[in-house]
């Protein structure tokens, strides 16, 4: 008893992860990310990816590493065949968005013709929304995330057909 009683000890100690799902369910928020140096947590309940269920917790999951769900996706839909292809990939960590707004298209679509100043998504990190320009001509052939995804640095967000 007498722990829970002191002050936090910042954001990964067990009085702050209750009050955040607390607040998750509260106002029905689906993911949670924190950040604390090297350490990284990610809370996510009713998510529709398989994961592995946790047998306290069944909707809710915590985890000190980014989301693996997103890679084996991408390693599923990527073309083997197309050396061709340019890897658009991510500057930095973060939460990737394919619409400036959820009421709005999306920047690119397969199919889409890009030049090395096209938006083609957003990256939000630490509050901050960064648009991610294609950096190169062509044709977009594969999104490789789905719109709201974790992203990490050096992930490949995108591949294009170069023109």
């Amino acid at each position: 008893m007498a722990d829970e009683q002191q002050p936090s000890a910042g954001p990964f100690d067990v009085n702050t992860v209750r009050e955040l799902v607390r607040l998750m369910r509260r106002f029905d928020l689906s993911e949670v990310n924190l950040q604390d140096g090297s350490k990284r947590m990610r809370l996510r309940r009713g998510t529709s990816q398989p994961i592995a269920a946790v047998p306290s917790a069944p909707a809710l999951m915590a985890t000190q590493q980014a989301a693996p769900a997103m890679a084996p996706q991408a390693a599923v839909t990527a073309p083997v065949s197309n050396s061709r292809l340019i890897d658009v990939k991510s500057p930095m960590v973060g939460t990737f968005y394919s619409k400036p707004a959820p009421d709005k298209d999306d920047y690119v679509k397969v199919g889409a013709r890009v030049n090395p100043e096209t938006v083609v998504c957003k990256i939000e990190a630490m509050k901050i929304f960064n648009d991610m320009p294609a950096g190169v001509s062509g044709t977009v052939a594969e999104i490789c995330v789905q719109n709201g995804g974790f992203v990490e640095f050096d992930q490949v967000l995108f591949r294009v057909e170069p023109s």
